[in-house]
């Protein structure tokens, strides 16, 4: 009996041992290459949202409790632009992070969403080229825009029966804002852009859910 135990605990030590290993290995082989996908699709969505650079810098910090990432683009001595990798945790599906661009006066150059789980044909058009969400900000100074849909009182457009994803949309543009201002040194520190919003959002989901009409 205890010849047979001890062979038994001695097989499975060989085997957890030889399957952490090859964890370990496939790991190593693959560590380098998922570091690299991820650099090159932050670089093109740098190019993506500002006008030609030569080089950036990269700073951070935290608003509501969510990591935001600030490029600040350079050509020679000139600031040309900055980038603002923002996120919002409010979209139907879940986050929802994005490559905001502004010029050193506030235009908003352009929006690259980066990651989002919305729904398929609704929410996800947030990402194609020209779509009301984008069209309604770019091009335009983020000073002069309130980042609310027409639905709660705002100007700005949302896209058809996707209210939910375009308020996380424009919530994570408002948080890129407040990034840009304290590192373009026109703010000393970020507010806070969370607001009742993500209450009337969660009702909301409860309800389009029921009724099947609205994310």
């Amino acid at each position: 009996m205890k010849s047979t135990l001890f062979n038994m605990v001695a097989v499975l030590f060989t085997i957890t041992l030889i399957a952490s290993a090859g964890v370990g290995a496939v790991n190593m082989i693959t560590e380098e290459p998922i570091a690299a996908a991820k650099q090159a699709a932050t670089t093109a969505a740098l190019q993506n949202v500002l006008p030609a650079f030569e080089q950036n810098s990269v700073s951070e910090q935290e608003i509501d409790g969510l990591p935001i990432k600030v490029y600040t683009a350079t050509s020679g001595e000139t600031v040309v632009g900055y980038a603002v990798e923002s996120m919002t945790k409010n979209g139907f599906g879940g986050a929802i992070r994005m490559m905001v661009g502004f010029l050193p006066d506030g235009n908003i150059y352009n929006v690259n969403v980066l990651e989002q789980a919305e729904t398929p044909g609704l929410g996800t058009k947030m990402c194609d080229e020209g779509n009301a969400l984008i069209s309604s900000i770019k091009d335009k100074n983020a000073f002069t825009l309130e980042f609310k849909v027409k639905k709660d009182g705002g100007e700005l457009d949302a896209l058809t029966a996707a209210t939910i994803s375009s308020r996380a949309y424009y919530d994570a543009v408002a948080r890129a804002k407040e990034a840009y201002l304290v590192a373009s040194g026109k703010k000393q520190w970020a507010d806070g852009v969370t607001s009742a919003t993500a209450t009337v959002e969660t009702n909301e989901g409860e309800t389009a859910q029921e009724g099947g009409k609205d994310e």
